[in-house]
């Protein structure tokens, strides 16, 4: 049987790259992600002030994209350090 992986290290990205999400919240209103709404915006950011990737917040692509939006317009306007 031909191995379909070229080398061991390529096997093991390829299964920690195509794990499922852990954590998949879906307890996000569409409406409560908004740039007037820094104490929500702050929950997905870390202490130092960068924003969390999907894997440790474990929202979609689509919500992610959209607080990411709108965490830079609430740092424009100073409603976020």
């Amino acid at each position: 049987m031909i191995n379909e992986f070229k080398s061991v290290q390529r096997r093991i990205r390829f299964r920690t790259c195509n794990k499922t999400m852990l954590r998949r919240r879906l307890d996000i209103p569409k409406d409560a992600v908004d740039m007037l709404n820094p104490e929500f915006l702050s929950k997905f950011t870390s202490e130092t002030g960068k924003i969390l990737p999907r894997r440790v917040t474990g929202v979609s692509a689509k919500m992610h994209r959209k607080i990411t939006r709108e965490i830079r317009r609430a740092r424009a306007v100073n409603l976020l350090p």
